[in-house]
């Protein structure tokens, strides 16, 4: 737990990798706002307890960011008379994708888990309360998503930005855009906030926007340099030279991080689907056969 503001908290779960991801909670004097869940059953006990012992009301809201299963799965933890907020887009992308990420990784202990989606839904923009603390939702996607959304604290200049940036973790933007998300981090930068709270790593101030952007620029970069040579995603991501940004943890993410570039190159329109299960066993295939690390 860390306070980044009077009554916020960021729930970091280190080492932020694959499907360890961070949530956000907003206490108020009867209740509280909790932004996203956790992956496993047995961390959302985990994420419950530590909730119910320092919150004097249950929690009343739950905004998920996105629909990926590491941030919505734990959402089956909470009371049903919660009240799930997210993106338009993200009810059908929950449901489309159920608990297929499960399947990737097998040993994980997910618990019984089930799919909570959410009962209020936005376009752009939605404001809520806790108490007197304004709390900004903003669509900024297509970006890590199609349907991502972060949460400003305007007074306190506190971001939980979900997965549009990782702190010391690869990005991924395979179901995304990387123009979107280049377009994403602008309009972060317009909010200038003093603390991060990113969707996986450790807080940080607003340098991990930088840090993003130079991964993506550096993408763009390697793509273009691909598509010239006729090399595949694949190809050009094991003979790319990413210089400092090749100790980000997860770095096979740059396999399927190619597919969504050589795609809007190719025409394809920010979030366009592409074959997530194909482009992840090439992911593997980058790591000489070795699965993604996932300590979920």
């Amino acid at each position: 737990m860390e306070e980044v503001a009077d009554g916020a908290f960021a729930y970091v779960q280190p080492h932020g990798g694959w499907c360890v991801n961070n949530c956000g909670i907003l206490v108020g004097r009867d209740g509280t706002v909790l932004i996203d869940t956790v992956a496993t059953r047995p961390r959302a006990a985990r994420l419950a307890a530590q909730v119910a012992m320092m919150s004097p009301g249950p929690v009343r809201t739950i905004v998920n960011t996105h629909h990926h299963g590491d941030h919505t799965f734990g959402n089956c933890a909470f009371d049903p008379s919660v009240t799930v907020v997210a993106h338009e887009l993200a009810t059908a992308e929950m449901l489309d994708a159920g608990l297929g990420l499960t399947g990737l990784w097998p040993a994980v202990d997910w618990g019984e888990i089930r799919l909570v989606p959410p009962t209020m839904t936005f376009s752009e923009r939605l404001t809520l309360y806790v108490d007197q603390r304004r709390v900004e939702l903003h669509h900024v996607g297509p970006a890590h998503t199609t349907n991502d959304v972060v949460a400003w604290l305007p007074d306190e200049r506190v971001l939980f930005a979900g997965d549009v940036v990782m702190s010391g973790c690869t990005p991924f933007v395979l179901m995304g855009s990387v123009s979107g998300s280049l377009s994403a981090l602008r309009r972060l930068r317009e909010l200038n906030p003093a603390t991060v709270v990113s969707g996986h790593g450790p807080v940080s101030g607003p340098e991990v926007l930088d840090a993003t952007e130079n991964y993506l620029r550096e993408l763009s970069r390697i793509a273009d340099a691909g598509l010239a040579a006729g090399m595949s995603p694949l190809e050009a991501a094991r003979t790319a030279d990413l210089g400092d940004l090749a100790g980000l943890r997860d770095s096979e993410r740059i396999v399927g991080n190619l597919h969504r570039a050589y795609a809007e190159r190719r025409g394809a329109p920010p979030g366009a689907a592409l074959d997530v299960p194909a482009v992840f066993q090439e992911m593997v295939a980058y790591n000489d056969g070795v699965l993604p690390e996932c300590l979920a």
